[in-house]
């Protein structure tokens, strides 16, 4: 709870009261407010917070119970406290029905408040903490959510939800930074596996001489440093999914290794002669193109297949353009969140300036881009002045460069959609008013992917 002192506002029409629970109150170390009336209580709370509410339940005009249900349908978050004299204890257990955190009952000793208004603090730490662990929980899973709308997005999770039901090998291919690892997270959570471990690897980040040791264990002594036996990444996630990613960088040498486990069904540690059984699902994700590398004798083909029995390809992200936007709103309402902030409305201008770059750095660059550009917005409103310069200057380099053929390309986009428009829809009699053949109109709304 910090060291802050907690508001308290106590309610009572007897000046005595009050004044008691004053001295009380504010030698214990809490900041008091006070209210003659449930009406004058109201009053405070349109410009003031407390942390706890002290009322008693008789009063004349607005009584207690009154003035909680009016607490409560104003949203207020406050911890309210009964006080009631003797004889309406019923009064007071209608009220905790109605969302009073506690009462007390007079004559009371200073004692008994003061131990009451510290059990009704450390609800309100709890709930805190419960909100935060929620929002931490929240924003964890939000982390890992695949933002898409488009058409090939869409075809590639209903893909996803498919093969997420085997227990088969996948291939994720894609450029740096498409987000392979968020469609192999999609895999695990969607499998009969999601509660068992889900272990990523990047194998071009492990040094060569300690790949084996890390996927497949070792001994005691089996080699230099190895004082203590450990177990390798497949026996950790046995159960669950072992995601390789990076896989085209595994040494040739490790690469037979690899396929005795995804056939076998078990591995063996460096130094040991037996071998332990593993019930582990493998997916892989490169960026290279593995094809080839079988083709140059650089990678067996036997693994490949084994690898590949499902091959999934994440186009990158200039190939998926209507995503962009909608990808930018995602991390910075992240952001935003983070920061406690309101997500700041993207204008036209930086729709079509972010639609407009190339992002060769996939949804990775566009994430940390919102990141850095969410530093200068400060507004509700997200505008070119407010992008970085960097992006200023591609935009207009962009705009020099290819505006002609963009122009071209949104004009007959643009024109298509109208023809369609006009015609309810009726590609025959679009295809007259564009006066072209419905041949060629047919293959413009498949590449522009119209609706």
């Amino acid at each position: 709870m910090g060291t802050k002192k907690k508001k308290v506002l106590v309610v009572d029409d007897e000046t005595s009261v009050r004044h008691m629970l004053r001295l009380v109150l504010e030698g214990a170390g809490y900041e008091m407010c006070e209210a003659g009336s449930g009406t004058e209580a109201l009053q405070f709370l349109q410009d003031n917070s407390f942390d706890i509410i002290l009322s008693d339940i008789r009063m004349p005009e607005l009584d207690g119970l009154g003035l909680l249900q009016q607490i409560k349908e104003l949203g207020v978050d406050s911890m309210v406290i009964m006080m009631s004299a003797y004889g309406s204890v019923d009064t007071a257990v209608e009220c905790l029905k109605h969302g009073a955190y506690d009462y007390i009952s007079k004559p009371f000793k200073p004692d008994e408040v003061i131990l009451t208004l510290r059990k009704a603090e450390e609800r309100i730490r709890l709930q805190r903490e419960n909100v935060r662990l929620r929002q931490q929980l929240s924003q964890k899973n939000e982390s890992h959510k695949i933002v898409c709308r488009s058409k090939v997005m869409d075809r590639l999770l209903t893909l996803v939800t498919r093969v997420a039901e085997t227990n088969s090998p996948v291939l994720i291919t894609g450029e740096t930074g498409t987000g392979k690892e968020l469609i192999a997270r999609a895999l695990h959570q969607q499998s009969a596996r999601a509660k068992k471990p889900f272990i990523a690897v990047n194998c071009g980040a492990i040094a060569p001489s300690l790949v084996e040791s890390e996927l497949f264990g070792h001994a005691r002594g089996a080699f230099t440093g190895a004082v203590q036996q450990k177990a390798g990444l497949f026996e950790e996630a046995s159960g669950g999914t072992l995601f390789l990613d990076e896989i085209g960088e595994l040494p040739m040498d490790l690469q037979p290794k690899l396929l005795r486990v995804l056939q076998e069904g078990e591995v063996r540690r460096v130094g040991e002669n037996r071998s332990r059984k593993v019930d582990v699902r493998v997916l892989a994700a490169t960026a290279r193109d593995l094809r080839k590398l079988v083709a140059n004798g650089k990678w067996r083909d036997d693994l490949f297949f084994r690898l590949a029995v499902v091959e999934m390809h994440i186009p990158p992200l200039r190939e998926r353009r209507e995503d962009i936007v909608l990808l930018a709103k995602h991390f910075a309402s992240g952001v935003a969140a983070r920061e406690g902030r309101p997500t700041p409305e993207i204008t036209p201008g930086v729709a079509d300036t972010l639609k407009n770059y190339s992002w060769p750095g996939n949804v990775r660059e566009l994430a940390n881009f919102m990141e850095k550009t969410m530093i200068f917005c400060r507004n509700d409103v997200l505008d070119l002045e407010t992008l970085p310069g960097e992006m200023r200057r591609r935009d207009r380099d962009a705009t020099h460069k290819y505006s002609l053929k963009e122009a071209a390309l949104r004009l007959e986009k643009e024109y298509i959609r109208k023809a369609l428009a006009a015609t309810d829809g009726n590609r025959t009699q679009a295809a007259k008013l564009l006066e072209i053949s419905l041949r060629k109109l047919l293959y413009k709304i498949k590449e522009y992917e119209i609706e």
